[in-house]
C-alpha cells in the first residue's frame, strides 16, 4: 500500500467517524424531541457562593417534572430531573459578560430554587414564557411556584 492510499484511507475513516458522531447526536435529539415539549436550555448549578460552569442541554417537559439532558452525551437518561413541586422561579435577567458566550444567544438567565439548592437555567425569552406558564399551570392542589 502506498503512502497516498494510506492517507486516503485514514481521511475516509476520519470522515466516517465524524459523520457517524454527528448522526448519533442528531438522532438522539430527534428521539428526545419526538414527545414534544423540548427546548434548548443551559444549566448552571450553584454551590455555596460560587456558581458552577454552564452546561449546554435540552429540557423536556413531563407532567410533573422537567427533564434536562446534556447535549454532548449519548446517554438516554436525563442529567437532572427537576420535580415541578420543588422548583421555584426566583427571577430572570439578561445574560451578561462572559455568559453571553456560554449560553443561548439572546437568552435570559432564570434563577431558580430547587429545594435547598440553587440553579440557573438559560433559555430564550419564548422558552421562559412557556416554562413559567408550565410551572403556574400545576394541577389543582399545588401552588404556583413563580416569584
Amino acid at each position: 500500500m502506498s503512502d497516498l492510499e494510506i492517507s486516503l484511507t485514514a481521511a475516509v475513516l476520519v470522515a466516517v467517524v465524524l459523520i457517524a458522531t454527528v448522526g448519533v447526536f442528531a438522532g438522539r435529539r430527534i428521539v428526545l424531541a419526538r414527545g414534544g415539549g423540548t427546548f434548548d436550555c443551559s444549566l448552571r448549578r450553584e454551590g455555596g457562593h460560587v456558581a458552577g460552569r454552564w452546561m449546554r442541554g435540552i429540557a423536556r417537559y413531563e407532567s410533573e417534572r422537567l427533564d434536562w439532558f446534556r447535549v454532548f452525551t449519548v446517554s438516554p437518561r436525563p442529567g437532572r430531573s427537576l420535580d415541578r413541586g420543588r422548583l421555584v422561579i426566583l427571577g430572570k435577567r439578561p445574560a451578561q459578560g462572559a455568559e453571553l458566550y456560554a449560553v443561548i444567544p439572546g437568552g435570559v438567565i432564570v434563577r431558580c430554587a430547587y429545594g435547598a439548592s440553587m440553579l440557573e437555567l438559560a433559555m430564550t425569552t419564548q422558552s421562559y414564557v412557556a416554562f413559567a406558564t408550565w410551572l403556574e399551570s400545576a394541577p389543582p392542589g399545588q401552588g404556583a411556584n413563580v416569584a
